[in-house]
């Protein structure tokens, strides 16, 4: 009984390690289908993830967080902005990674916890430390060299990090956990995704009914492939630090950098590797503020404990 409390993180671990192995290996997932087309692809997201979440959120009782969510216009219309900007992520990804894209993308969610911290600053008001400051400086100097040298601004990485910045940040201002809240997500867009795949359908040009027994398959898969890294990360969330789960987030971007450089074999030439390195001196200068700070925070709260009271 006594080991169970120091399996619990180590559970913990492993489970947000397999959550964000599995967001990094989904291109070898979406590859494979980029002879469908993107949009399709997304409609069929949105609706099989509909199609899995929802029986295993009504079997845990959760619905309750569903509807009390959608009580208020202003509540209904968070939800519905959040899963727009889900779904745009979701698109650009998808078209980014079967159109020869996985680096650039990688570099979107390298870039995430620097936005995170600008969106802190722009819109919460928050204050930043020096070497926050520092650290954004060094991702947008990194950014600005791509401009220079590659001729243009990378989109796609600026894309999905911009809107799964601004979608963490509505989804911070919910009190839906990750089950429901991409239950929630995926009903409310779910109507419109599954009229463009029955239109898709009754004009002949959808996959389901034309492509490959196998490309079917996975399509109809794209509910589990959604939900399963979720929950995996909820569970790891509850048992973890947001220090160290902020630093295994990492793994998902490095592993889809991993696979554009060294299986999909893309460019990436001494300006871009330029740039990457600022944009990676800027998270290790990051993360490294996080840690001393969060260190000693700790130690001032040790320090400032009162003494135990001695036994009478």
């Amino acid at each position: 009984m006594s080991s169970a409390p120091g399996r619990a993180p180590g559970r913990g671990v492993l489970a947000a390690l397999g959550c964000y192995f599995i967001w990094g290996l989904v291109p070898l997932y979406w590859r494979p289908l980029a002879a469908v087309d993107a949009h399709e692809l997304i409609a069929h997201r949105l609706v099989w993830s509909f199609v899995f979440t929802a029986p295993l959120l009504w079997w845990l009782g959760g619905f309750r967080e569903v509807f009390a969510a959608l009580g208020s216009w202003r509540s209904a219309g968070l939800n519905l902005a959040s899963s727009v900007l889900l779904t745009i992520n979701w698109l650009v990804y998808v078209w980014a990674v079967n159109a020869g894209h996985v680096i650039e993308s990688s570099l979107g969610y390298f870039l995430v916890p620097l936005v995170n911290v600008a969106l802190g600053r722009l819109v919460l008001h928050e204050k930043l430390r020096p070497a926050q400051w520092l650290a954004i400086t060094l991702a947008a100097i990194g950014v600005g060299l791509q401009l220079v040298h590659l001729g243009r601004l990378p989109w796609i990485a600026l894309s999905l990090a911009g809107t799964f910045g601004v979608y963490g940040l509505l989804r911070k201002r919910s009190p839906l956990g990750p089950l429901a809240g991409l239950t929630l997500e995926t009903m409310l867009l779910f109507p419109l995704a599954a009229g463009l795949l029955a239109w898709r359908a009754q004009a002949g040009t959808g996959a389901l009914g034309h492509a490959p027994v196998w490309t079917q398959g996975m399509i109809l898969c794209a509910g589990v492939v959604t939900s399963i890294p979720l929950l995996l990360f909820a569970y790891g969330a509850r048992r973890l630090r947001l220090t160290t789960l902020g630093l295994l987030q990492y793994v998902a971007p490095t592993v889809q950098f991993a696979l554009g450089l060294w299986v999909y074999h893309e460019t990436f030439n001494r300006a871009r590797a330029q740039s990457f390195a600022f944009i990676w001196a800027g998270l290790a200068l990051y993360t490294a503020d996080t840690l001393w700070t969060q260190r000693h925070r700790a130690a001032g709260m040790l320090s400032s404990a009162p003494p135990p009271a001695a036994p009478s």
